[in-house]
């Protein structure tokens, strides 16, 4: 026999939608009632319930402005990178040469490196997109981003740098830097992501990860040895624009293959032989 109820005039379960509340989770206010009342409390625009439809928004947005992109290049570094260091001027350099190349530029679309290859791209009458993160030291998008969004979210802008990109170019920088690098690498080594071309450039400043990576993860059997061949690393940009290029003109022609190879197969099992081939295997069924 059920327990009475302290409160006889109360149910004791109630459906929210999908959810079931039972007992002491049971309100006592409809959704109707509380979306109507403006005399309640405000907090509920930080829960995470309201949170989910932000990073909804974000997605949406995010992909309505990508969508028609075309091939780009994402493009890494330090957003304190100096216009007086060499690595700005090869940033910008990169930007140009990009949109020759007949991609568009993708960065973070802050100072630094990030500027620097917008500025490459936009001068050259390119398509120069800046993705930016609201961080409390952050100032904004760099006035080079000709298409320009800033995210709540460090994973819905991470989505936008991935989606919409055929490749990366990782140029010295911190702790975001790396964290795109590795996002990219893991992506591609899992197979979550179509391979894609991923430049370090600077020698000197990239050298040390890759022996470490070779020298500690490989020998300890962390990774595979083709792992390593997910990345180049070099200090020139023209040899990197080639590589860039290369592999997208191969990415494009196993694409073409597949697409040929699934078109074969349609044909063949739609062929008049194979009709035929599944008549008699019916009727053969049948008799039996």
């Amino acid at each position: 026999m059920a327990e009475p109820s302290i409160h006889p005039d109360r149910p004791q379960s109630q459906q929210r939608g999908p959810v079931v509340m039972r007992r002491n989770q049971v309100q006592h206010s409809t959704s109707e009632q509380r979306l109507l009342d403006s005399r309640g409390p405000s907090d509920w625009v930080h829960t995470d319930p309201w949170r989910v439809l932000r990073i909804q928004s974000e997605f949406i947005e995010g992909f309505g402005m990508l969508a028609e992109l075309g091939a780009a290049i994402s493009v890494f570094g330090s957003a304190r990178t100096r216009p007086d260091d060499p690595m700005y001027a090869a940033a910008e350099r990169f930007g140009r040469k990009l949109v020759e190349a007949g991609y568009a530029v993708i960065t973070g679309g802050g100072p630094g490196v990030m500027e620097a290859a917008n500025k490459g791209a936009s001068e050259a009458g390119g398509v120069s997109v800046g993705l930016g993160i609201e961080l409390p030291f952050e100032s904004g998008l760099n006035e080079w981003v000709d298409i320009g969004m800033n995210f709540r979210y460090f994973f819905t802008r991470k989505t936008m740098f991935v989606k919409y990109a055929q490749g990366f170019v990782v140029m010295p920088g911190g702790f975001g830097t790396l964290d795109e690098l590795f996002e990219a690498l893991t992506l591609a080594q899992t197979r979550k992501v179509t391979s894609f071309p991923v430049v370090l450039f600077g020698t000197s400043y990239w050298s040390g990860l890759a022996d470490w990576l070779r020298e500690t993860m490989l020998a300890d059997g962390k990774i595979s040895a083709a792992d390593l061949e997910m990345f180049v690393i070099t200090d020139d940009v023209d040899e990197a624009i080639s590589y860039i290029v290369k592999s997208g003109e191969l990415a494009d022609a196993a694409a073409q293959e597949a697409a040929e190879a699934a078109a074969r197969d349609v044909a063949e099992v739609d062929s008049p032989e194979a009709r035929e081939r599944r008549e008699a295997h019916r009727l053969g069924s049948d008799g039996q």
